[in-house]
């Protein structure tokens, strides 16, 4: 069956990667960034990787940019026009695991966000959350936004230490799943992530 599933977050750097990688690979999915921003760390998917995705399962990007912003302005800075008519899902025998870059609102091109292109896919989206301070404003605003486009939202996940009030405020508010929590894991490899989707996470919410 082909099927594509959104992993967004409210923020960049809270784990989007570390995430939809597990998934990916505890899924048996494909894995696939289509715009990928700032290559001096390496790109995420070589990251998903070596978190266990079979380099079969990778999905090469639609844009690589050298910059590290925002897809718009690498973009711009790069000299590279991102057309949306290559952004289209591919298509893979199975699932896709598809990851956003930075927040659901970030930018592609002057008109066009993150989230409207889930829209345009209509893909039911995983939102990845902190659980520090902030965390109730970015996710409560960041569920209106998807609403707002008509994307059904499968449930969220938090990384980091337990906070029971926000992880439960959230989910009551904002009317969604807990998926679960990942704690912050050192060592960060395949077998960890593995073996932390298996103990922390509701895989039932991707059946």
């Amino acid at each position: 069956m082909r099927r594509a599933i959104v992993v967004t977050g409210t923020d960049t750097e809270i784990g989007k990667t570390v995430v939809a990688a597990g998934l990916a690979a505890r899924l048996g999915a494909f894995y696939w960034k289509p715009v990928q921003a700032g290559l001096d760390d390496g790109s995420d998917r070589e990251t998903a990787v070596r978190l266990g995705v079979p380099t079969d399962r990778i999905v090469a990007e639609a844009y690589r940019l050298t910059t590290p912003y925002s897809p718009h302005r690498a973009a711009a800075i790069d000299g590279v026009a991102i057309d949306p008519a290559r952004l289209s899902l591919p298509a893979v025998d199975g699932t896709l695991i598809v990851e956003g870059a930075g927040g659901a609102l970030v930018p592609l091109a002057d008109d066009l966000l993150f989230a409207d292109l889930f829209a345009r896919w209509g893909a039911p989206v995983v939102l990845v959350a902190r659980t520090t301070l902030g965390t109730i404003n970015h996710s409560l605003l960041t569920i209106e936004a998807l609403r707002a486009r008509g994307l059904a939202i499968l449930g969220v996940v938090f990384v980091g230490e337990r906070q029971e009030d926000s992880e439960t405020t959230i989910a009551r508010i904002g009317g969604v799943r807990r998926i679960g929590r990942l704690p912050r894991l050192d060592p960060l490899d395949a077998g960890t992530l593995a073996a932390a989707i298996d103990a922390h996470l509701d895989l039932e919410a991707f059946a």
